[in-house]
């Protein structure tokens, strides 16, 4: 039986038992190590659907690559000191992906927002919460 981390599902949680520190540290060390860069800033426009307008600053870890080959995603908060909160996993039944969005300085409104964005149409995600929010100083 393995160990698995605290997950939610729309309002649905299943609680584990491990310890997440590493987990989120080790993206951590991705975004100060290599930096974040914003390419679709709140209030814009997915540039493949028009329609779908970016609630919050969204862009990637830059120097990194997730499956699609691109960097990997990032949602940018308006926390400034809370760190990674959390991770949203997804899959895209149209493409057949999956992948992660990290949540960085996300408020628990920017948590539901970037949620909401992700289960829309044929896309879905859960999320990956951080049991611990370490305290910047």
């Amino acid at each position: 039986m393995g160990i698995f981390p605290r997950c939610s599902v729309g309002d649905q949680e299943a609680k584990g038992t491990g310890d997440d520190g590493a987990f989120f540290e080790t993206f951590e060390g991705l975004i100060h190590k290599y930096g974040i860069t914003v390419d679709r800033p709140k209030g814009t426009s997915h540039p493949r659907f028009p329609d779908l307008i970016y609630p919050i600053d969204y862009g990637f870890i830059n120097n990194t690559q997730s499956q699609d080959g691109e960097g990997i995603d990032i949602f940018i908060g308006d926390n400034g000191g809370a760190g990674i909160v959390g991770i949203i996993c997804t899959v895209d039944s149209v493409n057949g992906d999956s992948e992660v969005k990290v949540l960085y300085h996300c408020t628990e409104e920017n948590i539901r927002t970037a949620l909401k964005m992700m289960n829309n149409g044929p896309m879905r995600g859960i999320l990956m919460k951080r049991k611990t929010i370490p305290i910047k100083k």
